[in-house]
């Protein structure tokens, strides 16, 4: 499967870490917990979304077009399953869709990230994103550092460098 035909999903309100690891992967995920299970559904019928969900009974009775019902309980380990029952792909980069609201993410510009305090690194040692759409920043720090170590642990030789 290329990369212009990734699966986009749609989470339910369980599982919101897998989501949030999935966006880090750079898979468009959209999770709205606020949605009940009828508007998921639709939501996932309607834009051809897999709907990702650990809920039997919205399996059984709602019938979505695109359902992968997830065992797992630890995050990482609903992660590999999404990969394995999906066929994904490594991804080619991490770390480029914002993991609060799933937009895609844009460099940042010098004027974006005048006055804002530390721990930005200093400019020009780390690219710095920044979400067009809530336009919260992100860069290579501690915190990616940790959640790049988690994925290699937990998915050993699917991702490159790992």
């Amino acid at each position: 499967m290329g990369r212009h035909q990734a699966p986009r999903f749609v989470a339910d309100a369980m599982l919101g870490r897998l989501a949030r690891w999935l966006r880090v992967l750079d898979y468009d995920t959209c999770y709205q917990p606020e949605l009940d299970d009828h508007q998921l559904v639709e939501l996932a019928n309607a834009e051809g979304r897999i709907l990702l969900t650990r809920d039997r009974h919205l399996v059984r009775f709602l019938r979505p077009a695109r359902v992968l019902l997830i065992d797992a309980s630890v995050p990482l380990e609903q992660l590999e399953q999404v990969i394995l029952a999906c066929r994904l792909p490594p991804p080619q980069h991490l770390f480029r869709r914002c993991l609060l609201c799933n937009t895609p993410l844009c460099p940042a510009s010098a004027g974006e990230l005048s006055g804002h305090p530390p721990p930005l690194p200093p400019e020009g040692t780390a690219p710095v994103f920044q979400c067009p759409r809530c336009c919260r920043l992100y860069w290579p720090g501690s915190h990616t550092r940790r959640m790049r170590e988690a994925l290699y642990l937990a998915l050993p030789g699917w991702l490159p460098g790992g």
